[in-house]
């Protein structure tokens, strides 16, 4: 699978950005002006949102409707589209980027998806809104304003989200508040850059291929695109008084179906304390899911920072560096391969 669009001096030159909607906040609609929670999400279409909208010079917009749904229910069904429509519209010469307008509760999750899977060497900008359409004040005309901006930017590459002026990577993005209109963050890393007047300041490169993905994305596509479920993989929380006990009911109703369905379940992620630390009685039932054939990964619920190792560990669960919702997305990957 070959993503690398880069013009040669012979060929078209783009000139088109692609707007992808898929509902969610942005495309919200409420009966009140002044209801930034009781709104119902994506009710308004994409090419409405865009009207008025100022289109950066020397480029065209088109806009096409995939979805219209409130974010928190995405799953394979639109993701396996997105996917599909975002490989097909790099594809064309005359596209120079895509702009897809997204809830924020699983924006985090989009986003990570698309650039592991796709790394594309052309922009795609997932953006959003945390108040509807019909708010007051909506703050959804600016960023995807911005967002257009971005897919316009000379050099521009790769899956990044824009919200409240910033940018994000897609493989650092998460949604840390839920109501603020800046409501995303990238950890550690911090922001790609920012969105101004108009214009972006960069303080980081733009996201690139992971090297040891490369070999594999071919693989990924052809099996997420397919007509087979996707990897079962469910996600816990270690907290206090976690005795195990879910997790061996999620065995016992496996073993109940039969292991030989293609939905069985093939993975937790456990959203460890602090540096993902497991509670010992539930560490004791996640041995027991290992011992059953099912890969188990561990990372922490704490909002910032990732697990960190102080040397050779010999824990049995291994740790990953992503927050809960990327974890449980990248493990589904490497069971596509496994």
């Amino acid at each position: 699978m070959n993503l690398n669009f880069e013009p040669q001096d012979d060929q078209i030159r783009p000139d088109r950005l692609v707007v992808l909607g898929t509902g969610g906040t942005i495309a919200g609609r409420a009966a009140q002006r002044d209801d930034h929670v009781g709104y119902r999400a994506g009710e308004v279409a994409v090419a409405d949102l865009l009207d008025g909208i100022p289109v950066p010079p020397g480029w065209r917009v088109q806009a096409e409707q995939l979805a219209q749904i409130d974010s928190k229910d995405i799953g394979p069904g639109v993701w396996r589209l997105l996917l599909a429509r975002v490989r097909d519209w790099l594809g064309q010469p005359d596209v120079g980027g895509l702009v897809i307008t997204h809830g924020t509760d699983t924006l985090e999750e989009t986003a990570y998806l698309l650039q592991r899977v796709l790394a594309p060497t052309k922009p795609v900008v997932l953006t959003c809104a945390m108040r509807p359409a019909t708010a007051l004040v909506p703050d959804g005309s600016q960023n995807l304003a911005d967002a257009l901006v971005v897919a316009a930017e000379p050099g521009a590459r790769g899956v990044v989200a824009v919200c409240a002026g910033r940018i994000h990577s897609g493989l650092a993005l998460r949604k840390v508040h839920h109501y603020r209109l800046d409501a995303f963050d990238s950890g550690d890393a911090g922001p790609l850059g920012l969105v101004e007047q108009g214009a972006c300041a960069l303080f980081q490169p733009w996201p690139v291929a992971e090297a040891a993905d490369c070999s594999r994305r071919p693989v990924w596509l052809d099996r997420l695109l397919g007509p087979q479920p996707w990897p079962r993989v469910e996600c816990l929380l270690s907290h206090g008084g976690a005795d195990g006990w879910l997790v061996r009911a999620l065995l016992a109703q496996d073993a109940l179906q039969g292991h030989d369905r293609p939905d069985r379940l093939q993975g937790l992620v456990v959203a460890g304390t602090g540096n993902g630390t497991l509670h010992a009685d539930l560490l004791a039932a996640l041995l027991e899911a290992q011992a059953a054939s099912l890969r188990v990964w561990r990372t922490t619920r704490c909002a910032s920072g990732r697990v960190l190792l102080a040397g050779p560990s010999s824990d049995p669960i291994p740790p990953v560096a992503l927050p809960p919702a990327q974890a449980r997305l990248a493990l589904l990957l490497e069971l596509l391969t496994a």
